[in-house]
């Protein structure tokens, strides 16, 4: 065997271990873009889990965000199972990120003390006949409604104020965070999650 087959393989075993490492202790990673492949990889680990045991699952987001839809389905997922999922914050969480961080309660939101949050409304590319693209405004418009009271509901903040601020894009450090009610604790450590 070759060293490039020999370094495939040992790569290879390592992202096996790892990932049994993360699945045996019920943790989830959800890094980079979100879209369709990542949720349904990410609800397929939460459905798994779920079934294998009521014991808490932490999720780790790190994301620039993504397609809306794709974070909609984490989101729901989130919620559906029945063991509580920890969710934190690391990095960045942004937009999609964002969505799905604040599928968990309040007191399962957690932060590491570098990481930023951004709040914004959806957007889409508008193309094609006129009806098409009112059909599509129509639809961005229903979705921002939507996420705007996903947040309302999840920071505790009223509507005026999160429409004001998501109108255009809308950076929180950790600490604005979590006076605004998008995080619950900020830790440094792994014992500090409850």
């Amino acid at each position: 065997m070759n060293n490039t087959n020999q370094a495939e393989r040992k790569n290879d075993d390592m992202g096996r271990i790892v990932s049994e490492n993360l699945y045996n202790s019920r943790t989830i990673m959800i890094v980079g873009s979100i879209d369709d492949t990542m949720a349904q990889n990410v609800c397929a680990k939460l459905l798994s889990m779920a079934a294998t045991s009521d014991e808490p699952i932490t999720v780790i987001v790190s994301s620039p965000g993504g397609h809306v839809e794709s974070g909609d389905m984490i989101h729901d997922m989130i919620k559906f199972i029945k063991p509580r999922v920890r969710i934190l914050g690391s990095g960045w969480v942004a937009s999609a990120g964002a969505l799905i961080y604040v599928a968990a309660d309040i007191q399962d939101r957690y932060s590491l003390p570098n990481t930023r949050f951004l709040l914004h409304q959806p957007s889409g590319g508008v193309g094609g006949m006129a009806s098409d693209i009112k059909i599509q405004r129509d639809e961005i418009v229903k979705m921002r409604d939507r996420l705007n009271q996903i947040f309302v509901l999840a920071t505790g903040q009223k509507i005026e104020r999160i429409e004001k601020d998501t109108n255009r894009d809308f950076w929180l450090s950790v600490e604005e965070a979590k006076d605004y009610g998008l995080v619950g604790t900020i830790i440094s450590n792994a014992e500090q999650i409850k």
